[in-house]
């Protein structure tokens, strides 16, 4: 048995559940606040973050990519990366915009709606108190939405709140439309990019009261597939005729580029800048040996001092966040080892969907993950 330690009020755990399911690995679920948890997971990664995976000699992942490829390495039936070029590039994007990018929607969803509060905060209080009474839930549950709310949360205008509606609802319109035709993003086959999405889709806004609302309002086939994409089975009763495969001939459908280029649109130009906010960082230190912590103060996903890049012929200070590199590395380092063929069909796509100026941005030294610690690349 594998061990997969979170909560299903944490956004990157939904993802690494969904992925253990669909891929039919035999696994147990356990809370943070499980003794296993303190005496050997936590001290066996150096890390406090969930989700983890144990596995069954003991050894810890910690960070859901990294459980999607270990799981990908160990049970390699219904493959979570496609082989073709354009496929396997989409997978890529979305593991940074349906999961990175949409964190942010996801977050103040959760925080800025007042009708979410009473849910939100006797779940975290479950996580570490399970049959605690309601005061103690509420108790616990606080202290993790008061370090939640210290990272900038601020009561938000009327005007605020339905900007995010209206996204949202744009959002789910995309998914609706795809939806209609196709039990998975691509195709008859689930993959990194549909578990990427559980994040938001599931922890976040199918759960909390607020978003779930609007969810089955708006968006009953995306209301479906979340549930779905919680239990083992692969055919949907929607979709038993659909063959457990990704769509033929490297195609994407119509409505899943109509989806990457709202969230190309929204999300690429800040994750190029965080690119080019680490290649200022780098700079600096060509003296350090491959393999040096990007930040020796023991965090694992470190936040970089702002530093001053040029945007269009402007100066612009932005800060730096490696493990953003290191996820828009997976769709980089893709596509630099494409064919020129296979490259020039990936081009078009990426045209078309806004994101080639990502792609095409070049890293002047890579950032790796190394037991569970993000470090310089080679030089």
């Amino acid at each position: 048995m594998y061990t997969l330690y979170g909560s299903y009020a944490s956004y990157y755990t939904a993802k690494a559940r969904a992925c253990l399911r669909k891929k039919g690995v035999p696994f147990v679920e356990r809370l943070p606040s499980a003794p296993r948890f303190r005496e050997h997971v936590r001290p066996s990664s150096g890390s406090h973050r969930i989700p983890q995976l144990e596995t069954p000699n003991g050894t810890v992942i910690q960070d859901s990519i990294e459980i999607f490829d270990h799981i990908d390495a160990h049970f390699p039936e219904l493959p979570g990366i496609p082989s073709t070029p354009r496929q396997r590039m989409a997978t890529h994007l979305i593991e940074l915009f349906g999961s990175e990018g949409l964190v942010r929607l996801a977050w103040q969803y959760r925080w800025f709606f007042e009708g979410n509060d009473f849910f939100v905060r006797m779940d975290f209080g479950r996580s570490f108190r399970p049959q605690g009474s309601d005061e103690e839930l509420m108790h616990y549950g606080g202290v993790i939405a008061g370090r939640m709310l210290s990272r900038g949360a601020q009561k938000p205008s009327d005007e605020v709140r339905a900007q995010l509606e209206a996204d949202y609802v744009a959002l789910l319109n995309l998914l609706e439309a795809h939806f209609t035709d196709h039990p998975y993003l691509l195709g008859g086959h689930p993959c990194n990019a549909d578990y990427s999405l559980m994040g938001a889709l599931h922890a976040h806004m199918g759960r909390d009261p607020v978003p779930l609302r609007v969810m089955q309002d708006h968006a009953p086939r995306v209301f479906r597939w979340v549930e779905h994409m919680l239990v083992p089975e692969v055919e949907s009763p929607e979709f038993f005729d659909r063959p457990v495969e990704y769509l033929a001939d490297d195609a994407i459908s119509g409505s899943l580029e109509a989806l990457l280029g709202w969230l190309s649109d929204r999300y690429a130009e800040s994750f190029r800048q965080n690119l080019l906010a680490w290649n200022a960082h780098v700079h600096s230190r060509s003296g350090d040996a491959e393999g040096t912590e990007v930040l020796a103060d023991g965090d694992q996903q470190p936040q970089l001092p702002r530093v001053q890049i040029d945007v269009d012929g402007g100066p612009v200070d932005v800060s730096c966040s490696p493990h953003l590199v290191w996820v828009t590395q997976r769709a980089l380092n893709h596509y630099q080892g494409l064919t020129t063929e296979d490259g020039a069909a990936c081009d078009a796509m990426l045209n078309a969907i806004g994101a080639d100026a990502l792609v095409h941005t070049e890293l002047d030294r890579q950032v790796e993950r190394r037991a569970s610690r993000l470090v310089l690349g080679p030089v």
